[in-house]
């Protein structure tokens, strides 16, 4: 998952150089960087993003203490104390040489007795955002051998690199023109520090693969080449779709390289399942997740009060927030202890040994290969853009109403990863989908880029089942996410129904994607609960919503039925009963042609 912060002068800035680029630890003042970070046990960060070359700088390269302050500090060049040097040499006055090395607009600026606006007296200067790998996948990382930390840590890097090169090609933007009212894709990309950390520095330490990726807010505009800032607005709004698809690389690599196979699990219920390798003791998740279990003792009383204050259960989003409150409110102090990373994972294997055994921690990779054989056995390599299609539009607007495409293309994200559980899918198939819902089963709302389930396009014959959704949407006795569980399930069950009144069935699908037979993994993969699209069973919740669903595939049922019986009446008025075909019998031996072969219950005129 990816988390988000920002980054401003003041206690931003200080933040980002005692804590994040240290490891999340405490640095003492004056103690170099480098050597902070030895103690701390992480390596140094580096740099990311097509923007780098821009700076004279290359992916990759080490990320210097200086270059951190000017650039992620100061919103200056990274190399400004030889621009500087180079300017004064040249008999420019030091106000000259030092607004030189200023990438847009300088943050004294905004300090001005000018600016009412307190956000801008304190401007964003780069965005923190987090990315953490599933669950299970810590605790791999942190138990098995060397060989597969290895593997997991370049899993990581692969996914974080591609949903960072999808935001800068796809969702950054840069502002223009007075307040920022135009916006524009950014010349070159993005310029991005990546520190990456090892364990949660609760104080009792757990590990916790992650990586802190920086965005710098400076880039250059397409039409002239000037500095300028990204819009905030637009990366933040696409979060959740950027979470979503560093989830599903993530699987997909882990999948190609390790032969395992992923499985959605609950976690809390009726809410969205996560997803976890199959086969994964999922004991060790409650051994890693301590911060999990004090946030979950926390939230209830958390949930109670805003129910007695507002009157209902909260929303998805008010559920949201009231977990960050809860993991505020329980956020232990850091350890100040400092253990390189071999002793970190010797420490992790004795705990979880003394905890649960050595056979359960010694055998963690051979179950993880033996589950995955059983999900890849059952879990087809096909995507059905169709079902996809309806699947996604009425998860979104059951849990939403009105929606926007990257409310779509997360939840296209999310289908993908649980459909294939970690098999690659074709690129650009996500923002396929999304445009068949757009195309097919949405309408515009509100005059802007809001839009809604068209129930006119998802019941087309059948106006009187056009209020099944509906009620779904407003009712507050089931959790939401089971509510569009319920919805989508309902739709799929039509569409099915209409392929086979249509006799789609023994013709070629042209609603199906066939993942590249080069991405399945050579090894046995996992656990699978028999579905035919791949996700788990849903609870079903809600009595009425419930009844009316039974009656909708009922009427879809009896309609397929009395289509197939007035198709078959046609067809003998106007040609006559269809002549059964005489018992085959099989010739004798000696008439049998050379090559034939006779099949018991299988022939027809003696020839298979």
């Amino acid at each position: 998952m990816i988390s988000k912060a920002e980054l401003r002068p003041g206690a931003g800035v200080r933040y980002l150089f005692r804590g994040v680029m240290v490891g999340d630890g405490h640095r003492p003042a004056g103690m170099a960087l480098r050597a902070a970070q030895d103690e701390a046990g992480v390596p140094p960060g580096v740099w990311k993003g097509r923007g780098l070359a821009a700076l004279g700088l290359a992916a990759g390269d080490v990320v210097t203490e200086r270059q951190a302050e000017l650039l992620l500090g100061e919103g200056r060049h990274p190399d400004a104390d030889r621009i500087e040097r180079e300017l004064l040499a040249q008999d420019k006055n030091p106000a000259q040489a030092r607004r030189a090395t200023v990438l847009g607009r300088p943050i004294e600026h905004n300090r001005s007795p000018k600016t009412d606006k307190a956000k801008e007296r304190t401007p964003w200067l780069a965005f923190d955002l987090v990315f953490r790998p599933p669950p299970t996948a810590h605790i791999a990382w942190a138990l098995m051998d060397d060989e597969h930390r290895l593997v997991l840590e370049l899993c990581d890097d692969v996914a974080r690199d591609k949903t960072l090169a999808w935001l800068e090609e796809s969702v950054a933007e840069i502002r223009s023109k007075a307040g920022g009212k135009q916006r524009a894709r950014v010349k070159d990309g993005l310029i991005v520090a990546v520190f990456r950390h090892y364990e949660s520095r609760a104080t009792e330490s757990r590990p916790l693969l992650h990586a802190h990726a920086v965005v710098s807010i400076r880039a250059r505009r397409p039409h002239d080449g000037k500095w300028g800032n990204l819009s905030a607005d637009s990366l933040m709004t696409h979060i959740v779709a950027a979470d979503t698809l560093y989830t599903l690389y993530f699987m997909e690599e882990v999948s190609a390289r390790l032969g395992w196979a992923w499985e959605p699990r609950e976690v809390t219920p009726g809410r969205r399942p996560v997803m976890d390798i199959a086969g994964i003791d999922r004991r060790l998740i409650g051994w890693q997740s301590t911060r999990r279990q004090q946030i979950e003792d926390a939230l209830p009383i958390i949930t109670a009060r805003y129910e007695e204050q507002q009157g209902h259960a909260p929303g998805e989003r008010a559920s949201y927030a009231l977990a960050c409150q809860a993991a505020d409110q329980t956020r232990p102090p850091k350890r100040t202890e400092l253990l390189s990373l071999t002793e970190l994972r010797k420490r992790w294997r004795d705990s979880a040994i003394r905890a649960y055994g050595a056979d359960v921690v010694d055998r963690l990779a051979e179950r993880a290969r033996a589950a995955a054989a059983a999900v890849w056995a059952q879990v087809r390599p096909v995507v059905d853009t169709v079902l996809a299609a309806v699947d996604v539009v009425a998860m979104v607007y059951v849990m939403r109403g009105a929606f926007a495409r990257h409310h779509l293309l997360a939840e296209a994200r999310r289908h993908l990863s649980y459909v294939l559980r970690g098999r690659r899918h074709e690129p650009g198939l996500d923002e396929r989908i999304v445009q068949a819902v757009v195309d097919d089963y949405t309408r515009p709302v509100g005059g802007g880029r809001r839009m809604t389930a068209d129930l006119r396009a998802l019941y087309p014959s059948d106006t009187e089942d056009q209020a099944v959704l509906r009620p779904l949407t407003r009712s507050r006795t089931a959790a939401p996410y089971e509510r569009a569980r319920l919805a989508a399930d309902a739709l799929a069950a039509r569409v099915r129904a209409a392929r086979r009144a249509e006799r789609l069935g023994s013709r070629p699908r042209p609603y199906t994607v066939a993942v590249p037979t080069a991405s399945r993994p050579s090894h046995p993969r996992p656990f699978r609960d028999g579905r035919k699209d791949g996700r788990l069973p849903e609870p079903e919740t809600g009595v009425d919503a419930v009844e009316q669903t039974r009656q909708t595939l009922e009427a879809a049922a009896a309609q397929v039925a009395a289509t197939l019986q007035d198709s078959r009446r046609a067809r003998e008025v106007a040609h006559g009963p269809r002549p059964q075909p005489a018992p085959a019998t099989a010739p004798p031996p000696h008439t049998q042609q050379p090559g034939t072969q006779h099949t018991p219950g299988r022939t027809t005129g003696g020839v298979t």
